[in-house]
C-alpha cells in the first residue's frame, strides 16, 4: 500500500458511517453475543488460539455478523480476504483462491474468505468453492441473514460449524450508543453531543436488537441537531424519535402507562374483545414491550380467565410464546395476535382458578390432615407391613373407569372446590362429573 492508497483509506474511514467506524477490534469490545463468544466457548478459544475452521454467521440484521469478522481480521495470522455475495461472481472467487494458492504454497499461510450474504450464492457458485473449503486452501467464513440450512448448499455445511447469532438484547444496545456518542477516536465524541436517559431508552428499545439501526438514528441526531444555549448537542426523545422514523408512545415502561396498558390488555382478554385485546397488543409492541413478557400475560389469561371452557387456550398461549423465542420481531407480532385473538374469543371460566384458591385456603387454615391410608404409597419395602396401601381401588378395574372410593383426607370428604361452569368444553366436564357423583 503507498502513501496514497494509505490516505485514502484512512479518509475512507472518516467518512463511513458511526455504525461501521464503531466496530470493534477485539473481542472484548463486542456487545452480546456471549453464547458464542464467551470466554469459555468454542469461538472465542478458536479465535484466541487462531485456529479457526469454516463457519457461517447466521442472525438478524445488525446482530454483529460482520464485526465479528471484522475482529478475526484483527487477530488471525491468516490472509483476510473479504467479498459480498451481493455484487461478486466467478471471476472474483477465482481471484481469492488464486491468491490463496499462492500464500499456501510459497508463505505456508492460510487464507480466511469472509463472504457477506453467502445465502445470494447460486448453487454453482457455493459448488465451487467446496473442494478449496474441503482441501484447506481456503478458511470460509459465511453471513447470511437466512437460514443456511434452507439456502447454503448441504456439502458445504458439512464442512462448517454454524453459530446463530440473536438481536441483542436492550442494554447491549445501549451500552453501544453510550459508546458511539462519546468515543472520541471512532465515535461521535468531538462533538460533545448528549444522549439524554429518556431518548437512550426509547433508541434501545425500538432498535429491537439491531445496533446499526440505533446507530445511524444517533449519528443524525447529531450531526442535524443545532447546539443548545449550553452549547451542547442534545439528543432528546423527540430528536430520537425523529431520526428513527418512529413516534414515540406515551408508555413508560415502570409508570401508570405501562401498568394501565397491560391491565386494559389483560381485561380486554377476559371480556371477550378481542378487537380492544390486540389494540393494546399493537400499542405495546410499537412501544418496544417485551414480547417475552406479553407471552406471559397471555398464557396466565388462557389458565385464569378461559380455563377448562377451552382447555385449547393454553396450548395455543404456550406454543405462541415458544414461536415467538424462537423466531423473533418483526413476525413474533403475527403469533402474538393469533393466540390474543383466540383467547379473547375463546368461552370463558375462571372454576379452575377458583378450585385452587379454595383449595390453598382449606390447607392453610385447618389442620394437614394425613393422606387416607388406601391412597399411601405401596412401592417401597415394608409398606404391606403398614397397611400402606391396602384397600385401594385401581379404577381401570371398573365400568366406565371408574369406582367410587374416599379420595380426600377424613374430614374434607364433603369439600367440593371445583365448580365447572356451563361455559364450552366446561360443560361437559360438568356434565361427567355429575354422572360420576350419581
Amino acid at each position: 500500500m503507498d502513501l496514497f492508497d494509505y490516505m485514502r483509506e484512512k479518509n475512507q474511514e472518516k467518512e463511513s458511517p458511526l455504525a461501521s467506524r464503531l466496530r470493534p477490534a477485539r473481542l472484548e469490545e463486542v456487545a452480546g453475543q456471549q453464547h458464542i463468544i464467551g470466554k469459555d466457548k468454542l469461538l472465542y478459544r478458536a479465535i484466541q488460539a487462531d485456529k479457526l475452521s469454516s463457519i457461517i454467521f447466521y442472525g438478524p440484521p445488525g446482530t454483529g455478523k460482520t464485526t465479528l469478522a471484522k475482529v478475526i481480521a484483527n487477530t488471525t495470522s491468516a490472509e483476510f480476504t473479504q467479498i459480498n455475495a451481493t455484487s461478486a461472481g466467478k471471476k472474483d472467487m477465482e481471484e481469492v483462491v488464486g491468491q490463496a494458492k499462492d500464500n499456501q504454497g510459497m508463505y505456508g499461510k492460510k487464507t480466511i474468505l469472509f463472504i457477506d450474504e453467502i445465502h445470494r450464492f447460486n448453487k454453482s457458485q457455493q459448488d465451487y468453492l467446496l473442494p478449496f473449503v474441503e482441501d484447506g486452501t481456503i478458511v470460509l467464513i459465511g453471513a447470511t441473514t437466512e437460514n443456511p440450512y434452507f439456502e447454503v448448499n448441504g456439502a458445504l455445511l458439512s464442512r462448517s460449524v454454524i453459530f446463530e447469532l440473536k438481536p441483542l438484547e436492550k442494554e447491549d444496545i445501549k451500552t453501544i450508543l453510550l459508546r458511539g456518542v462519546t468515543d472520541k477516536e471512532k465515535g461521535m465524541g468531538g462533538y460533545d453531543a448528549v444522549l439524554e436517559e429518556d431518548a437512550l431508552e426509547f433508541l434501545a428499545d425500538v432498535a429491537n436488537g439491531d445496533a446499526r439501526a440505533a446507530l445511524t438514528a444517533v449519528e443524525l441526531g447529531v450531526l442535524t441537531t443545532p447546539r443548545s444555549e449550553d452549547g451542547k448537542i442534545h439528543l432528546t426523545l423527540e430528536v430520537a424519535s425523529e431520526c428513527i422514523q418512529k413516534r414515540v408512545v406515551q408508555y413508560d415502561k415502570t409508570g401508570d402507562n405501562h401498568y394501565d396498558t397491560i391491565s386494559a390488555f389483560i381485561k380486554s382478554m377476559r371480556g371477550s374483545d378481542p378487537d380492544a385485546a390486540v389494540y393494546y397488543l399493537a400499542k405495546m409492541l410499537y412501544a418496544g414491550e417485551d414480547i417475552k413478557f406479553i407471552a406471559r400475560r397471555i398464557m396466565i389469561c388462557a389458565s385464569e380467565d378461559v380455563g377448562n371452557a377451552d382447555p385449547n387456550a393454553l396450548v395455543v398461549a404456550v406454543s405462541a410464546a415458544q414461536a415467538i423465542e424462537r423466531i423473533g420481531m418483526p413476525e413474533a407480532q403475527l403469533i402474538l395476535s393469533q393466540a390474543v385473538t383466540y383467547v379473547a374469543s375463546a368461552p370463558k371460566s375462571n372454576a379452575s382458578c377458583l378450585a385452587i384458591g379454595r383449595a390453598m385456603k382449606v390447607v392453610k387454615t385447618t389442620k394437614t390432615a394425613p393422606v387416607p391410608v388406601h391412597l399411601q404409597d405401596s412401592h417401597y419395602r415394608g409398606a404391606q407391613k403398614l397397611g400402606h396401601g391396602q384397600g385401594y381401588l385401581y379404577a381401570h378395574d371398573f365400568p366406565n373407569h371408574y369406582v367410587k372410593q374416599q379420595y380426600l383426607p377424613d374430614g374434607l370428604t364433603e369439600e367440593i372446590f371445583y365448580e365447572p361452569t356451563e361455559n364450552g368444553y366446561e360443560k361437559q366436564i360438568k356434565s361427567h362429573l355429575s354422572f360420576l357423583r350419581e
